[in-house]
């Protein structure tokens, strides 16, 4: 549920494309759930292609040109 409700949000605009996706911690402490929720909704998310991680900067969301890299 918490994937499909920052899916949404990304989807609506709220979340900007090539920003930072809130920390981890944040999003947990923000849904109310734990840590281990927060990150599996994140591998969600990358699975999808909404977002991208770059190791030791963080989770970004996707623009469409990566999303549509994604899907084929």
């Amino acid at each position: 549920m918490m994937a499909d409700h920052l899916e949404a949000r990304i989807e609506a605009g709220e979340l900007r494309p090539n920003t930072p996706l809130p920390a981890e911690r944040r999003l947990a402490t923000e849904y109310g759930v734990s840590l281990g929720t927060a990150r599996h909704a994140t591998q969600i998310l990358r699975e999808r292609g909404l977002v991208f991680t770059i190791r030791s900067k963080g989770t970004f969301i996707a623009d469409e040109n990566r999303r549509r890299r994604h899907q084929t």
